[in-house]
């Protein structure tokens, strides 16, 4: 499978940010997405997603059966967690697995991101890097061969981070692909990079 940008405009505000960018990425490889702030790298995913138009070009994928669009296949995870603080840990990622066709993934996903010890904890409770690894977690609980990863790493500490990368190795090593905005070096093998900007707008 690949996920194709051909000859991409993305505008923000009436502004365009994102100029005739293509780029092809197939499965078993990562794509990370570089720049300052405000040069296009969350309205890029948001794109790819399929939440967002393009001014002017195409997102398309080759190899996932007739008429497949990029969104239908993709975990987007984007700034905010996406959790329910009044359910558990794991009732948060039942909630998810249900909602995205498989509930089979959900106890390998707590032990990916290491929440096991927390799956009975209501959300709300826990501190902000438990609570961006339950948002990551979704990863792990139903597999979709594309991952959409703004700034995955922001309030995870060392370790934390290290099982991330780890998730995403073993995501690459099965055939799937991420595309992923960082502002930080991430360690990983068959990546490329694409650098946005400048942009005189700040996020």
């Amino acid at each position: 499978m690949q996920l194709i940008a051909e000859n991409l405009d993305l505008s923000r505000g009436g502004r365009r940010i994102v100029a005739r960018l293509s780029f092809r990425l197939s499965g078993g490889s990562a794509l990370l997405l570089t720049g300052a702030n405000g040069s296009g790298k969350t309205t890029l995913l948001r794109t790819l997603a399929g939440f967002l138009r393009p001014s002017a070009g195409a997102v398309r994928l080759v190899g996932a059966g007739e008429d497949r669009e990029p969104g239908e296949l993709a975990h987007f995870v984007g700034h905010l967690d996406g959790i329910k603080s009044h359910l558990t840990v794991e009732e948060n990622l039942r909630f998810w697995a249900a909602y995205l066709g498989n509930e089979g993934e959900v106890v390998s996903a707590l032990e990916t991101f290491a929440l096991t010890g927390l799956a009975d904890i209501p959300a709300g409770y826990l501190s902000a890097g438990q609570k961006r690894r339950l948002g990551l977690a979704r990863l792990a609980a139903t597999k979709r061969p594309i991952w959409l990863l703004d700034e995955p790493t922001v309030s995870l500490d060392t370790a934390s981070v290290a099982l991330l990368m780890a998730a995403i190795e073993a995501h690459i090593a099965d055939g799937g692909l991420a595309v992923i905005a960082t502002h930080i070096p991430l360690a990983l093998e068959h990546v490329q990079e694409i650098r946005l900007g400048p942009s005189e707008a700040a996020a």
